[in-house]
This record gives C-alpha cells, structure tokens and sequence, in this order.
C-alpha cells in the first residue's frame, strides 16, 4: 500500500482494528483524520 497524498477518513480509530488501520495509513504516507466514541483517547492519538 502507497498511500503517498492519499487522505483517509477512519471511524472507530482511538482502540483496537480501527487505531491499527490508522497506524498502517499513516505508516505507508497517508494524511487524514479519525474519530471515535472516547474524546480523551483521541487528544493522545
């Protein structure tokens, strides 16, 4: 996966599969934005 100027939206990424989707885009240059139910989770993220 190049994701070099690509944007992701990922939902449920503050735990568990959605947090390690998000790791991965990030990891292979995407930029973006994610949410989740936990607000103080999301702050350290």
């Amino acid at each position: 996966m190049k994701l070099k100027n690509k944007v992701a939206v990922i939902t449920g990424g503050n735990s568990g599969i959605g947090f390690g989707i998000a790791a991965a885009f990030k990891n292979e240059g995407a930029t973006g934005t994610i949410t989740g139910r936990n607000q103080e989770t999301l702050d350290r993220i």
